[in-house]
């Protein structure tokens, strides 16, 4: 329990409003969208300036208490997850756009900006922001940065941290870091900023971030194939990429994920495909042509069964936000959802999708597969029942199964999810031993009591 005084202190710096006690409050606290069991802090609190949340820091690292920043919760690995006795800190308040600047393509915004606002509010000024979260309705851009999320435009335009342009934080003493710059170009000191981008909030509480904007493409077309065949559909993407055409976003969906996505979006894609490839390309209006006929080209060797491109602007939002519905639509079919990151290089694609078929015939389990085929970021969705425990064990030596192959293909543990809590045993897979000591011996110079989100990415 956090001693009384201390709450009061709290209650000082923050306002009482913003101290959260009751038990009914802090549940809500306690999880994030990992299937791991829910931990109940001691204390919430949610500054609403920057000054209240380096006091707020200060007091934590004084008092030795466990702090873990917590923006949405959206994030599947664990990584807001508290520990007991611990305090969570809510970014949601933070929520300014500060500037963005239309003359030199940059913005500035506080952590707690939701995602999809914020690119609303870059596309009002002609500019474009790509990074796109599945989760960007809600999701927050301090925890893209902190996870480094993806999104379906990660393929051509890449991840969040390639718009990172500075990060300027909390450190564990409370002090405020200043990283990176306004500029495209910046070598002063260590690359901070860097080294914030997917630290999971185990490094430093982020106050402000530089994000680097773009001009929007002059055109796009979408387009949809569907296969008769998963292989054919699989080595499609493998063939696109090879024949030197970057889409904007190349997605795959198999038959599972195709009748779980029409029934719950009722968007017109074709239940009857073994699978679907989404494709956008984009860019100059002659490139765009040009690379949507090569497109179609490879997919008709590669036998797809029909080919169709959206007539209009409202044709084609309906098809991606039934894509970007995959989570929600198989979530809505079983009491547990477990939606992995197996990530492997672009040309594995087919080997990895052949693998998971093999292995949820292997443990027994219903597995719907859908994602990012073109950046080779795959979403293996298991369905299933945690309170079954024979059943929990299959899904245990099914996630076990999928790393080991993703792995073995030359791919990572995360393409977009982190590591937090739920990947931490596999970690030395990836890596090696030397390679976690140095990253626990970081940890240890910059937060020595240990308070910034403990045991989370490199372990304790």
């Amino acid at each position: 329990m956090i001693r009384d005084t201390l709450i009061r202190e709290f209650k000082t710096i923050l306002g009482a409003a913003n101290v959260f006690t009751r038990e009914a409050d802090r549940c809500a606290y306690s999880y994030d969208s990992a299937v791991l069991d829910p931990v109940l802090p001691a204390l919430v609190i949610r500054p609403e300036t920057r000054e209240a949340m380096g006091k707020a820091i200060r007091l934590c690292n004084e008092n030795k208490l466990p702090l873990t920043v917590r923006g949405a919760g959206t994030n599947l690995s664990g990584g807001t997850l508290p520990k007991k006795e611990s305090v969570v800190l809510l970014t949601l308040a933070l929520n300014r756009i500060l500037e963005i600047n239309e003359q030199d393509l940059y913005a500035i915004v506080e952590p707690g900006v939701v995602t999809a606002r914020f690119a609303n509010e870059v596309a009002k000024r002609g500019l474009f922001y790509p990074p796109d979260p599945g989760s960007q309705a809600v999701s927050t851009l301090g925890g893209n940065v902190a996870e480094n999320a993806g999104g379906l435009r990660g393929l051509k335009y890449g991840v969040t941290k390639n718009y990172v342009m500075g990060v300027n934080f909390f450190d564990a003493n409370g002090d405020w870091i200043k990283t990176g710059a306004r500029t495209v170009k910046c070598v002063t000191g260590l690359n901070l900023s860097g080294l914030m981008v997917a630290s999971e909030g185990t490094l430093g509480v982020f106050g402000e971030i530089i994000l680097k904007l773009v001009p929007p493409p002059q055109a796009q077309k979408a387009i949809l194939a569907t296969f008769d065949n998963t292989e054919r559909a699989s080595q499609t993407v493998a063939n696109i990429i090879a024949g030197k055409i970057i889409p904007a976003t190349l997605e795959f969906l198999d038959n599972f994920t195709i009748r779980a996505v029409e029934e719950f979006s009722h968007a017109g894609l074709p239940i009857e495909a073994e699978a679907l490839l989404l494709i956008e390309v984009d860019g100059h209006v002659a490139q765009v042509e040009e690379d949507a006929a090569k497109v179609e080209q490879i997919c008709r060797a590669m036998g797809s069964t029909s080919i169709q491109v959206a007539r209009s602007l409202d044709e084609r939002n309906k098809v991606w936000e039934a894509r970007r519905s995959a989570l929600s639509a198989l979530a809505r079919l079983k009491p547990t959802t477990v939606i992995e990151d197996a990530t492997v290089p672009r040309s594995k694609i087919p080997d990895m999708i052949r693998a998971i078929t093999q292995i949820a015939q292997k443990c027994s389990l219903t597995i719907g597969t859908f994602g990012h085929a073109g950046d080779g970021n795959l979403h293996p969705t298991i369905l299933t029942d945690r309170a079954d425990k024979e059943e929990w064990r299959r899904v245990e030596e099914a996630i076990d199964a999928i790393f080991d192959k993703a792995l073995s293909l030359g791919g990572t543990l995360s393409g977009e999810h982190g590591i937090g809590l739920a990947k931490l045993k596999y970690l030395e897979q990836e890596t090696n031993k030397a390679s976690i000591l140095y990253a626990q011996r970081l940890k240890k110079a910059v937060d020595p009591n240990y308070i910034l989100n403990p045991g989370k990415l490199v372990g304790e």
